[in-house]
């Protein structure tokens, strides 16, 4: 499926289609089972070319499986998503059931994860915050098994329906599909 929009304003990448389906196309990029990775890192491969496919056990982290659709990944936070909270504000290690869980993550978490899991990532000032922004989300379940990231060029138009289309665009690309969108 040709573009005449990204034709006409020179994208350096392709448009990502991101299709729901329930069958894994063959040679798709994807995270292994229970991996973390970033859903972006795979958006990045699909404008560069590649096909990408997610399903409800390979979305690498617990943001990327709940922004694909399959439904509140941050239940499955280690320690549940009361640990989730303070891991994306403040940290863990000030109370009780953090400081129990960081310890039976321990070294197989990663020093990385571990750090963060203990002092938080700081993306919001509380736990609270961190609560009412994820009350706040439509946290959906997709009605497909898979979710794929493919160049809108590879899209089969009688076989494949892109739910949405990404642009990856500069700030004048984005000025035009602004532009665009409002005609």
């Amino acid at each position: 499926m040709e573009s005449s929009i990204a034709q006409a304003l020179k994208l350096k990448y392709h448009p990502v289609a991101v299709i729901w389906t329930d069958d894994r196309p063959e040679k798709a990029m994807g995270f292994k089972q229970g991996k973390w990775g970033c859903v972006m890192w795979m958006l990045a491969a699909a404008a560069k070319g590649k096909t990408t496919a997610f399903d409800k056990s390979t979305y690498g982290c617990w943001g990327g499986g709940v922004g694909l659709g399959f439904g509140n990944q941050y239940l499955n936070f280690p320690g549940g998503i009361e640990c989730f909270y303070p891991f994306l504000s403040t940290g863990n290690e000030n109370w009780p059931k953090g400081r129990e869980m960081a310890e039976r993550l321990g070294s197989s978490a990663g020093e990385d994860f571990l750090e963060k899991f203990r002092h938080g990532e700081g993306y919001l000032k509380s736990p609270e915050l961190v609560k009412q922004f994820i009350d706040s989300m439509p946290i959906m379940e997709i009605p497909k098994k898979f979710v794929v990231f493919k160049p809108l060029t590879d899209v089969v138009p009688d076989k494949e329906e892109p739910q949405v289309i990404v642009f990856l665009a500069d700030p004048d690309q984005i000025s035009a599909l602004v532009v665009l969108a409002n005609r």
